[in-house]
């Protein structure tokens, strides 16, 4: 069996208030059905895809607002259909939680390399697999932002679980964040880089980015990003998740991916914008 815990939780009733499109694409119909037995009874509308093919098709015809994702499956992997639906506009921004059997930690970095926001193997704990898609549809849709879905959707608030978040309503009076070279615009997922011009970024690197330009000069840990942007529990996630996304962010907006002077590296400690002009 691929979890091991069974039974109903609520727990994402509290975050979210409108139906979510959710599309399952598992080859294991014991898996999907699972899933789908747990979230039916919320504010979900599921839709199930048994391979790799034919969830590709249903992402471009659905558009779904999240997609959980396996990437041993027949026709084509995971990895492939990830990789797809980011190299496609009308579809980059929706988020992709992986949902996998493949557990060492190369499997993992692939798998954030290739575009997920976020990475669950199994066999798991639903109760998890309900926290962290709450904890996505959280920070992806939120005020203030312009995802192309901009329907009452966009009213889910961020959990002020520290007192450090502010809602993102606070910029609202800005388009736009500006340090040294870079401009972030604030009404859609973009920035201005000094040599790669304008870059479309995923949900989560914008979030990430957001949070570290809103904070220029502070520290920030692996696990308190995972905290404050992921809005994750200090049981869930795991600082790989930021390292690689961190380095995803390097690789699109750093001259020098390699030598990075925007997003720095505080050994031993973290990561953090530079107040000064790069």
């Amino acid at each position: 069996m691929y979890w091991q815990v069974f039974h109903y939780t609520p727990l994402y009733r509290a975050a979210i208030q409108n139906t979510m499109n959710l599309l399952i694409i598992e080859d294991d119909a014991d898996v999907a059905k699972t899933i789908e037995r747990t979230l039916r009874g919320g504010q979900f509308e599921i839709t199930i895809a048994s391979n790799g093919v034919e969830g590709l098709q249903k992402v471009r015809r659905l558009k779904p607002d999240i997609i959980i994702l396996d990437i041993i499956m027949p026709k084509m992997d995971g990895l492939e259909v990830c990789r797809a639906i980011r190299s496609d506009p009308m579809l980059s921004e929706i988020p992709i939680l992986f949902l996998t059997a493949k557990a060492k930690d190369e499997d993992r970095i692939a798998g954030l390399l290739a575009g997920g926001d976020d990475y669950l193997v199994k066999p798991f704990n639903i109760d998890e697999l309900v926290l962290r898609i709450q904890a996505i549809l959280r920070r992806v849709y939120r005020p203030g932002k312009s995802t192309g879905k901009q329907t009452e959707k966009s009213q889910l608030m961020i959990k002020n679980r520290k007192g450090l978040n502010k809602s993102r309503t606070d910029y609202d009076h800005q388009e736009q964040i500006a340090i040294g070279k870079y401009t972030l615009y604030l009404s859609s997922y973009q920035i201005l880089t000094p040599d790669k011009g304008i870059i479309r970024l995923t949900p989560v690197q914008y979030d990430l980015l957001y949070h570290l330009m809103t904070h220029a000069g502070e520290i920030f840990s692996p696990a308190r990003l995972l905290d404050e942007v992921w809005d994750y529990p200090a049981d869930a996630g795991s600082p790989d998740l930021v390292r690689v996304h961190i380095k995803n962010l390097r690789e699109r907006i750093e001259v020098d991916p390699k030598k990075p002077v925007f997003i720095r590296t505080v050994a031993g400690f973290g990561y953090k914008i530079g107040r000064a002009h790069v």
